[in-house]
């Protein structure tokens, strides 16, 4: 049996998800990668038969989405020809991780897939999401179309709703409490950060940048370039961590039970949803800037973690996605 598993490369959630699910599938065929994207720093572990420019954004320094540069980067006709060339229809079970090629190719030539992701979550009217017509709801529901479903969220707001996929480098992490604080803020600039961290010169922070190409330290602050390894050994031993509304970032810091502080992205239709499920469950959200330096030294004071129990449910997703589809 042939298995495609096209991820989605914009940041880390998709790919380290991706890893914990690889070799469950293994077992029930042979594994051919496709990841699309050029904002992820994280590697699958495994090699990579297809590698597409996608059609995925690019973070800016001030909270949101760099537009002119995701739509410099966009190549609707190279993501068209993508879709076109792509042989989904050698494959017995197409799995895409929120992946457009893959799903496109897959609507393109009438073949049946399976949408593995947290941002299809949001197409049960259960989850917590914005009021009104938003047309970050419009391109998330249309960005990755697939025949089924299979969804990952905080909790099981619905039926095909999972809780996280948390990577078993996570779970075998022994947390500790060393008193210093991660950041991890991909949409804001160092210096802004920096100019936050400065208020608080006793604290120690760790800020892991994407704008940063050599480690530093600033007073009792260090920036580190994002890399893998460096960050789980930070997030094992932190107080805390601050960072943007993504899934799978706050969901790890939920089950090593760190206090968490959320600052969804600007006109991110699905950061600003998982901040609203963050906030129902009683993480406190950084909703504007003119809030940041009030809500971060309140943070900081509290000693407040938010219960979660992530139980492992990897393998019993895997086999029922595979029976469905007759890999048996």
């Amino acid at each position: 049996m042939k298995i495609l598993y096209a991820i989605q490369g914009t940041g880390n959630g998709h790919v380290s998800r991706a890893r914990e699910i690889i070799p469950h599938l293994e077992r029930y065929g042979e594994v051919d990668l496709l990841l699309s994207g050029t904002q992820a720093e994280v590697a699958p572990g495994q090699y990579i038969r297809y590698r597409f420019r996608g059609f995925g954004f690019v973070f800016g320094e001030q909270g949101g989405i760099d537009f002119r540069k995701t739509w410099q980067q966009a190549g609707l006709q190279e993501f068209l020809r993508d879709c076109r060339n792509l042989p989904v229809e050698d494959y017995d079970l197409v799995i895409n991780d929120f992946e457009p090629v893959a799903a496109w190719a897959c609507r393109m030539k009438h073949i049946r897939s399976t949408g593995l992701s947290h941002q299809s979550a949001y197409l049960s009217p259960k989850t917590p999401q914005l009021k009104g017509f938003h047309w970050g709801k419009f391109i998330m529901n249309h960005y990755a179309p697939a025949t089924d479903y299979v969804s990952f969220h905080f909790r099981k707001y619905d039926d095909g709703i999972h809780t996280p996929v948390i990577r078993t480098e996570v779970r075998q992490l022994k947390p500790k409490d060393l008193g210093y604080y991660v950041i991890y803020l991909p949409a804001y600039s160092d210096a802004f950060i920096l100019n936050l961290t400065s208020i608080f010169p006793s604290i120690p922070f760790e800020i892991f940048s994407k704008h940063s190409k050599t480690p530093y330290t600033k007073g009792k602050t260090k920036i580190t370039p994002i890399e893998n390894t460096a960050y789980l050994k930070a997030l094992e031993n932190c107080r805390g961590l601050l960072t943007g509304g993504g899934f799978e970032g706050p969901a790890e810091a939920l089950f090593l039970k760190k206090k968490l502080l959320c600052v969804p992205m600007k006109n991110q239709y699905e950061q600003q949803c998982n901040a609203l499920a963050l906030e129902e469950m009683g993480v406190p959200v950084i909703w504007r800037e003119t809030d940041f330096l009030q809500k971060l030294t309140s943070w900081l004071a509290s000693d407040k973690v938010v219960p979660a129990d992530f139980s492992d449910e990897t393998e019993e997703i895997v086999h029922k996605i595979c029976t469905k589809n007759n890999l048996l």
